[in-house]
């Protein structure tokens, strides 16, 4: 008698222990993005940050048509090769 409550005792203790432990396994990690993704993502943060800085351009109060097509220029070049190093990536 005195074995079997031994027993049943340290029975429950251990799965009493796995049962704790196992609820505080972590839940699987979300799946990384493939290449492909990453790169039209970041194509598209390119894209949009082109866009918001083409606009600030455009609208300066201050700027006069010379020195913006000169800013858009040098804005579209560095889009251009910005983008090239994106799609050798992909």
């Amino acid at each position: 008698m005195n074995i079997m409550k031994k027993f049943l005792i340290s029975t429950l203790l251990v799965l009493g222990l796995s049962m704790n432990v196992s609820a505080q396994k972590r839940p699987p990690a979300p799946p990384h993005p493939s290449k492909t993704e990453l790169v039209n993502i970041k194509m598209q943060e390119l894209t949009k940050k082109y866009n918001t800085e083409k606009k600030l351009i455009l609208n300066h109060p201050l700027a006069t048509k010379q020195m913006k097509r000169d800013q858009m220029k040098a804005l579209n070049r560095r889009y251009e090769a910005e983008k090239r190093l994106l799609r050798e990536a992909k």
